[in-house]
């Protein structure tokens, strides 16, 4: 049905129940506002398992459900210090192919013994900035602020009982001080926790700082927040996590008909056109497995901004092993709070035994072993030339 694009010269709000916003009932008569503005009835996007209740804290106007596609692929072995064992793991997609690649290289790893992971570094920040009327200001209140740390940790603890603050970078410019804020989160993916702990102690620095403060800014964008930046591959944001493997050549050549030699020259060549193209990480298609992990287990995926960010490092062994990994130095993952208490995307965390208190440096592992398995799959595919032939297999869906 065509209707006429002219826009009316009255707003029309989308309705809302100041009572009570997430029921079935307040989502109908948002279902049937679309239907008389748009001519569309909303079949699917109206259909849906769960109570809209749930849905508070998460999304306004509730409408309905988008229904992604998850696929499952595994056993994915994992040996990690959180993550042991086999696992099976939903990918949310719809992307053809995608699910069939990773669980290619699930395959692979399971043969050669698993993937082994390693969380390094764990905390999120928030980056305020302070100015001043000179740059000796700046320097001064910046030796004030060490100083004084273990009050400003105890300020900011006052807003959470899972946050800490574990120390604060400084980076002074012109009249400014720069400062990154790092907590450690718990479960929690901690972005609204640090703001608000952030807030509190920054307030109680100007109410204590002896000097004058002119005045200072919550986010000054040091911590790129769903932005890729370099001081968040070096520095960390989230989790920076390690997967690793070591395969035999014979291994590849049978499973993925490519040798360790084809792969690790092939790695040469990606290495320098990435680095003429300007990329700001080495590995293929990290943002593939992330998001499609992230949406069916409930992370915010904006975050795929800066959590598919990675450096990949490979050796030929001269046995002819082929040594692979991946470091994904900012990784921004929740097994509490957000998005992962509703029902579907519960249902995925429980699946893979991270839902909760507990979980987050497990699904931590698991998401990094993933990727590391998706990496492998698609270099091999590229080498042996069956990633186009793949494609149009499993990929196309036209009428």
């Amino acid at each position: 049905m065509s209707l006429d694009p002219t826009p009316s010269t009255t707003r029309t709000p989308v309705p809302r129940d100041p009572d009570d916003d997430f029921t079935r009932a307040a989502a109908t008569t948002r279902t049937h506002f679309v239907a008389e503005r748009t001519g569309v009835a909303l079949a699917h996007v109206g259909a849906y398992s769960f109570d809209p209740a749930i849905t508070r804290g998460n999304v306004e106007h509730f409408l309905g459900a988008a229904q992604v596609p998850i696929g499952l692929a595994g056993p994915l072995l994992v040996n990690g210090e959180h993550a042991q064992g086999e696992f099976w793991v939903p990918m949310a997609t719809t992307e053809g192919t995608l699910v069939a690649s990773y669980n290619r290289g699930m395959r692979l790893l399971h043969e050669a013994g698993g993937v082994t992971t390693t969380v390094v570094k764990d905390h999120m920040q928030r980056a305020p900035a302070f100015v001043f009327a000179s740059a000796r200001e700046a320097r001064d209140f910046g030796l004030w602020l060490g100083e004084h740390f273990s009050e400003v940790a105890a300020v900011a603890a006052e807003t959470t009982s899972s946050g800490r603050l574990l120390e604060i970078e400084q980076y002074p410019a012109a009249r400014l001080l720069y400062t990154r804020f790092n907590y450690a989160t718990g479960d929690a993916a901690g972005q609204n926790m640090t703001g608000k702990a952030t807030s509190h102690a920054a307030n109680w620095i100007v109410a204590n700082y002896p000097g004058t403060i002119e005045r200072f800014q919550l986010e000054g964008s040091m911590a790129t927040d769903k932005k890729a930046s370099q001081i968040n591959m070096l520095r960390t944001r989230g989790k920076r996590v390690i997967a690793e493997a070591t395969i035999p050549d014979a291994l590849l050549r049978g499973l993925m008909r490519a040798s360790s030699r084809q792969l690790f020259d092939a790695r040469q060549i990606s290495q320098l056109g990435g680095f003429m193209a300007g990329v700001n990480n080495n590995g293929s298609h990290s943002a593939n497995g992330i998001t499609a992990l992230f949406i069916a287990t409930g992370q915010d995926v904006a975050n795929v901004a800066e959590s598919s960010t990675a450096y990949v490092y490979a050796e030929h062994r001269a046995n002819g092993d082929y040594y692979f990994s991946i470091t994904i130095p900012s990784l921004i993952v929740a097994t509490y709070g957000g998005g992962t208490g509703l029902a579907t995307q519960r249902e995925c965390l429980e699946m893979l035994g991270c839902y909760g208190a507990g979980g987050v440096l497990k699904l931590t592992e698991i998401i990094a072993a993933t990727v590391l398995c998706g990496e492998l799959s698609l270099g091999a595919a590229v080498v042996a030339e069956e990633w186009v032939t793949a494609h149009d297999a499993h990929g196309r869906n036209r009428p």
